[in-house]
């Protein structure tokens, strides 16, 4: 009687530890890997990428725990964004993350038909990028994100508040960026709605980045840059350029702002990047990418700096300042 009781209780407690372990199994989450490609660095690009990692972690998904990122830069080298595609797609990670156009661009065109999912980040116009068919519905294609496009014609209005007797604006952008395309003819149509002649010099490289602004020399009143990823690599030479021959500098990110140009209306690349990771977080929790819509970055705010004022020749008005989120008096 007593061996029988024994062997009853033995079996419960093998029942009962077999089901313990079934539901602690089923509460640990699964290890994820994702590829990060990045295709420069930079302080908006680099605080992007921070972003979506904490976004990652404040959604359940901790680098070193339950999260392996494979963090790839291509420092702007063309060579490497399709190589660094092909690297997450042979490696098969769960998701890539692509900070950027050019590698965006690599990245869907390699792991299209794979079944990897493919989230981009500040980037303006990904329907003309080729990403996405369009921004609300894209059943067909396992991509989607989140987009930095601003309304430049608030930067135009800015600029024109900062100097109403502004008649030419320049601008210097990497024609083969089409995000900076974009942002051009967008910068014309304001521009041409209110007279000012825009002055354009194209660059290839960050080191093109002085020669492009020593030419708008004597031709411009101001010079206007957008989230042009390799003339923000070069922004120092361009704001020595500018301070030498007082012509003011105006940008599009704050970190530029930051960097030494007088103002804009922007997002923080940080909110951006942590945006992109909740994103990521919903993909891999088991959401389709292709049944989110691509989004827009949240807050857009103005800042400015007024000491970069100051060595470019002109004082910043007090309502604007007043205005500004954010302030930089160095």
């Amino acid at each position: 009687m007593k061996s029988k009781k024994k062997l009853v209780m033995g079996v419960c407690f093998c029942l009962i530890t077999l089901l313990a372990l079934s539901v602690i199994a089923g509460c640990t989450p699964t290890t994820k890997t994702i590829g990060i490609s990045q295709v420069v660095t930079h302080p908006a690009l680099d605080a992007t990428r921070q972003g979506v990692l904490d976004g990652l972690t404040d959604n359940g998904y901790t680098e070193g725990q339950d999260l392996t990122v494979d963090y790839q830069n291509s420092e702007g080298d063309p060579s490497l964004f399709a190589s660094i595609a092909q690297q997450f797609v042979t490696n098969e990670v769960d998701l890539i993350v692509a900070i950027a156009t050019p590698n965006a661009q690599a990245a869907v065109a390699a792991a299209k038909g794979t079944g990897i999912p493919v989230v981009f980040t500040a980037i303006t116009d990904p329907v003309g990028a080729g990403l996405v068919s369009n921004w609300k519905s894209h059943e067909d294609e396992s991509v989607t994100g989140v987009s930095d496009m601003i309304v430049v014609s608030d930067d135009v209005d800015l600029i024109m508040e900062i100097m109403p007797d502004l008649e030419a604006l320049g601008t210097i952008y990497n024609a083969g960026e089409s995000n900076s395309v974009f942002l051009v003819e967008k910068l014309k149509e304001a521009c041409d709605a209110l007279g000012i002649e825009v002055e354009e010099a194209t660059v290839s490289t960050s080191a093109d980045v002085a020669t492009a602004a020593q030419s708008l020399v004597g031709k411009v009143d101001a010079i206007w840059i957008g989230t042009d990823n390799t003339v923000v690599t070069g922004l120092e030479a361009l704001v020595g350029i500018s301070e030498d021959n007082n012509i003011p500098l105006f940008a599009a990110d704050e970190d530029s702002i930051e960097r030494g140009c007088i103002a804009a209306y922007s997002f923080d690349y940080y909110d951006i990047g942590y945006q992109t990771g909740e994103m990521v977080a919903r993909i891999l929790k088991g959401t389709d990418a292709s049944t989110i819509p691509v989004e827009k970055g949240e807050v857009i705010s103005l800042s400015v700096n007024t000491a970069a004022a100051e060595r470019m020749g002109i004082t910043l008005p007090q309502d604007i300042i007043n205005q500004a989120e954010t302030v930089f008096t160095e």
